[in-house]
């Protein structure tokens, strides 16, 4: 192996390259070294005096030895320095830590002591404060109103510090920190209910402070209550305390970013911590946006009775235009002109509460006709009359059976019907209102919301009206679904109640008609034949009921015999000659033309009817002539007119006819001929008494005049009112015992006049001459 030559001296070359001077050599060549002993970390110099071997000290001069030295001095204060520097760091490090450790003990602490006066704060309003209000003579009216939400909101902070309570581990336990976490998010959904429906009332509770306010001296009393009831706290309202949960339910995430601000990322809990803030953040959002929605709806969901001049009041360019544009669109709708927006999980759950609603409304109207009949049933009390019962002990049984359920069983009976059925039903007809409401302002907002969605811009007021569409059907999707299910609940419910109430009463009538089982007929019978017997009892007597029913309609609607008027004359000669007699009916009734073709008549007008059905072969509207107009008009308003086979005889020639006598019920006619009499008349009819028309059917009459008898009864065969023509072609009722008979040429009568009511003085008037004297 060939030995590698020594290199020259480093002198020699810088003496080649700079100067020949040995003094110059020595300052160049140190500064040189010592470069490169810095530059190259002391590799320079093995480097230069060889592979690995170490210069001759001889060789060297003495200043490269003091040059090494101060290298290595150099060094040792750069390491010196940089430890200093590392401890600084660590130092201020430790500090800050130590410093985000105190914050957030702190806020810790702040969050649960401040929870604590909050809850302490609001028991001492519900409960101190109220108390001693209702002391108050009088108590400010609606007082429980006030705190009807607050409960709730006590409720949840007060488990809220029993479970931070529980573990025994104080604020500045690491562990505490991580239960603070665990408290919140396992209460969070009982905090959004109590909250949410709170800030949903608070306006109420506001505008209710308010109307205290107005009466100065009631809100003296007030405020000198809550000072002397909490005098620590310095409160000159109720606000002070009632506001106390709307600032609350903010703080929570302020407080609890606060804390995760000051909570290393590097520890465990970090992460537990800010998904809580996540959720107090989510939770305001929530509570924020069902407020929105709840003042939504309370705008839209109450019942306005305005009247006209307030509508009127209320039209203006605006309005005209919103509704002109809905209908626009409406028709646009039905023709096909434009689409439709179709949401078909509203439409479902619209159509459900549409049916519910039909569901409550029908049971409500059966249930009040119900208890309608039971108060007729109860009004008619038959054994309070002597019916002369003695020995009839079938009748006397069934006195004493209805005497007991009138008295004790049926009045029960209702009661419990109106507390158990009625009113709940009556409350569930009113909670109808508000989504029906609503409802139907979602169909206005609908074709509002329709007219805009497909611009690409919309200004401020149409974002406000598709905002305000979007919250109303966001609200009826989430909220009907649940009113739905608590209103049909609480329909079957009624139901059951309604089951039980009639079983219970067909428990006390049983028991009520065992104690005279022995005594009633048709007891001995077997159940099959006792029930058969009931049903063909029950069937008959119904088959009466309808029949009498029937009888008294057609007594009560015929018409009131009145003079006919020329007009009618006319009309009734026309339609005679036309269809004939058997064809002419009047109307018992008046009558409006609501559908096409219909009549409009009035009560006692004739007609003619020319076919008993309509084109479409329905009965209950019959083709009647009125003298020149055709058209319909319902068979049950007409009655056939009965005519008089000739008119009754003129006075003084008061010879009835024996036709005239048996028909109880037709209307008179002026144009009869009078009968020829052969003779004149042993007698003539006057008027004994003065008497005054009370109505269009009665004629006033003087004592002494002579009237004309044309029927000695009324329409109902009454013989205490006569009808009766006066001389001066008057016609009208008159009492039979103002009238009497007289033979021509005789005094003016008695003019003492009878009571009319008392039917005993007949026998002094006309009615007691029953068979008129003719002379042949």
């Amino acid at each position: 192996m060939e030995v590698p030559h020594r290199p020259p001296p480093l002198s020699l070359a810088l003496h080649t390259l700079a100067s020949p001077a040995a003094g110059e050599k020595v300052t160049v060549d140190e500064p040189m070294r010592d470069e490169l002993h810095v530059a190259m970390g002391g590799a320079a110099e093995s480097d230069l005096f060889g592979e690995g071997e170490a210069p001759d000290p001889e060789a060297t001069p003495p200043v490269g030895r003091k040059s090494s030295l101060s290298t290595n001095e150099s060094c040792s204060d750069e390491e010196t320095l940089q430890e200093e520097v590392r401890k600084r760091t660590e130092e201020e490090e430790e500090a800050a830590r130590e410093r985000r450790s105190q914050r957030q003990l702190l806020a810790v602490e702040e969050l649960v002591q401040s929870e604590r006066n909050y809850l302490r704060l609001l028991q001492v309003s519900s409960v101190t404060i109220r108390s001693n209000l209702h002391k108050l003579q009088p108590p400010p009216p609606h007082l429980d109103s006030l705190f009807l939400h607050i409960e709730g909101v006590i409720d949840v902070s007060g488990q809220f510090l029993s479970l931070l309570d529980q573990t025994q581990v104080r604020p500045g336990d690491p562990q505490f920190l991580q239960t603070l976490c665990d408290a919140f998010l396992g209460l969070s959904a009982d905090l959004e209910a109590a909250y949410r429906e709170y800030l949903a009332h608070y306006g109420e509770v506001t505008a209710l402070e308010n109307a205290y306010k107005q009466e100065a001296g009631l809100w003296a009393e007030i405020v000198r209550v809550i000072k002397a009831s909490a005098p620590e706290v310095n409160a000159a309202s109720l606000t002070f305390f009632l506001v106390m949960p709307v600032q609350r339910v903010a703080r929570y995430p302020l407080l609890l970013q606060t804390i995760q601000s000051h909570t290393d990322r590097t520890r465990p809990g970090h992460a537990l911590l800010e998904r809580t803030a996540h959720t107090a953040i989510a939770l305001n959002r929530r509570i924020n946006e069902y407020k929105r929605f709840r003042e939504v709806a309370d705008k839209y969901k109450k019942t306005e009775n305005l009247s006209i001049r307030d509508r009127i009041q209320r039209i203006s360019t605006h309005s005209i235009a919103k509704k002109t544009a809905r209908l626009s669109q409406q028709l646009k709708h039905e023709t096909g002109m434009a689409p439709k927006l179709v949401d078909e999980e509203f439409e479902a759950l619209e159509g459900f509460f549409y049916v519910l609603e039909h569901g409550i409304l029908q049971l409500l109207e059966n249930v009040e006709m119900f208890l309608q009949h039971l108060q007729g049933l109860l009004a008619c009390r038959t054994e309070g009359f002597d019916l002369d019962l003695d020995g009839e002990k079938t009748a006397i049984c069934y006195k004493e059976i209805s005497t007991a359920l009138r008295q004790w069983v049926l009045p029960a009976f209702e009661k419990r019907m109106r507390t158990l059925v009625h009113q709940p039903l009556c409350g569930l007809r009113d909670l109808l209102r508000g989504p029906r409401n609503l409802i139907r302002k979602r169909v206005d907002k609908l074709l509002d919301y329709e007219l805009i969605c497909d611009k690409s811009s919309l200004s401020y007021e149409e974002q406000g009206v598709a905002n305000t569409y979007r919250t109303i059907n966001t609200l009826l999707v989430g909220e009907l679904p649940v009113f739905n299910g608590v209103a049909l609940q609480l329909l079957w419910a009624v139901l059951g109640t309604l089951s039980c109430l009639h079983r219970d009463l067909a428990s006390d009538m049983e028991q009520l008609f065992q104690g005279f089982a022995q005594q009633l007929p048709h007891s001995s019978l077997e159940p099959g034949a006792f029930w058969k017997w009931a049903e063909s009892a029950a069937l008959d007597g119904a088959q009466r009921l309808e029949g009498l029913c029937r009888s008294v309609a057609a007594t009560l609607n015929a018409p009131v015999i009145q003079p006919l008027s020329p007009s009618s004359r006319r009309r009734l000669q026309l339609l005679t000659e036309k269809h004939g007699s058997g064809r002419i009916f009047q109307m018992t009734a008046a009558v409006g033309g609501g559908r096409d073709l219909d009549l409009s008549l009035a009560r006692g007008e004739l007609v003619a009817v020319v076919s008993q059905e309509d084109s479409r072969g329905d009965r209950r509207r019959w083709l009647v002539d009125a003298g020149g107009r055709r058209g319909y008009a319902p068979s049950s308003k007409l009655i056939r007119y009965h005519q008089p086979a000739e008119a009754p005889p003129p006075s003084p020639h008061p010879v009835l006819p024996d036709g005239m006598m048996g028909g109880r019920r037709h209307s008179f006619t002026p144009e009869g001929r009078p009968l020829a009499v052969s003779s004149p008349p042993c007698f003539q009819v006057f008027a004994a008494y003065d008497f005054v028309g009370r109505g269009h059917h009665e004629v006033s009459v003087r004592a002494g005049e002579a009237v004309r008898v044309l029927e000695p009864h009324d329409k109902r065969g009454n013989p205490e009112w006569s009808l009766v023509q006066t001389g001066g072609g008057h016609r009208g009722y008159a009492p039979s015992n103002y009238l009497t008979l007289r033979p021509p040429g005789a005094g003016p009568p008695d003019t003492r006049p009878p009571d009319c009511s008392d039917t005993r003085g007949r026998g002094r008037g006309f009615t007691q001459q029953r068979h008129w004297t003719h002379v042949p």
